[in-house]
């Protein structure tokens, strides 16, 4: 998923490296525990971006970015003509996804906003306060 966690250490060894965005965080767990296991003991801060439609899904996922459930696809899809629909099952993952990651202690989270303001500030007004 993010190649070889040596080579990104190195990389960024002054900051504290962000990850692509990502809708399965047992990737990014996989992830963090192969940095650990290389030695690597920097923070890694998990990029989140809310998705809002299944249009935007679907140009997501082309660009690479981790599996998605397939039931969370089907939900989006199953309302493509409700963008309310939509919006509010993209911030239901969104905030479930997040307040798993809180919940395994992650050092903080990364949004990408991408102009959709409204989706990562409902998603911010859900979260689990951060450890």
């Amino acid at each position: 998923m993010y190649g070889n966690p040596t080579n990104a250490a190195i990389c960024q060894a002054d900051l504290v490296p962000l990850t692509q965005l990502f809708y399965n965080n047992e990737d990014f767990y996989r992830f963090r525990d192969r940095c650990v296991e290389a030695g690597i003991n920097i923070p890694i801060v998990p990029g989140i971006m809310p998705v809002t439609s299944f249009a935007q899904l679907k140009r997501v996922t082309s660009l690479g970015a981790s599996a998605i459930t397939e039931q969370f696809a089907t939900r989006l899809e199953q309302n493509v003509d409700n963008k309310a629909a939509q919006f509010d099952i993209g911030i239901e993952f969104a905030i479930q996804q997040t307040n798993n990651l809180n919940d395994h202690g992650v050092p903080g989270l990364h949004f990408y906003v991408l102009n959709k303001s409204k989706a990562t500030m409902a998603v911010l007004q859900e979260l689990h306060p951060l450890h």
